[in-house]
């Protein structure tokens, strides 16, 4: 990409995204929002305090890791598209230790 190329796209700030990858980016999300569905209905329906932390922190969880994943595809597509090989061993390194520090 050239860098002409490369500015035009972060000015953009767009990330075309596979059908796949949106599917399963979506998925995920669609499973979070019914776990904060799921403690919204806890709420309403008196449920002991500690059961809903449980809950919270699960559906927080959840969250953190897609957090993760996109993160990491941020990381692998966007910046390493100009990449060497070498450079992007450094970038799985880098994602391993985001997603570490991020738990």
């Amino acid at each position: 990409m050239s860098d002409t190329n490369a500015s035009a796209c972060c000015e953009q700030r767009v990330t075309v995204r596979s059908d796949e990858d949106k599917k399963l980016l979506i998925n995920r999300l669609s499973r979070i929002e019914g776990q904060i569905r799921g403690v919204k209905k806890m709420i309403e329906s008196d449920t002991y305090c500690l059961d809903i932390l449980v809950q919270s922190s699960a559906a927080a969880a959840a969250m953190n890791s897609f957090n993760r994943e996109l993160m990491a595809k941020h990381v692998r597509g966007c910046l390493a598209k100009e990449m060497t090989e070498e450079g992007r061993k450094t970038i799985d390194e880098l994602v391993a230790s985001l997603q570490a520090l991020m738990k």
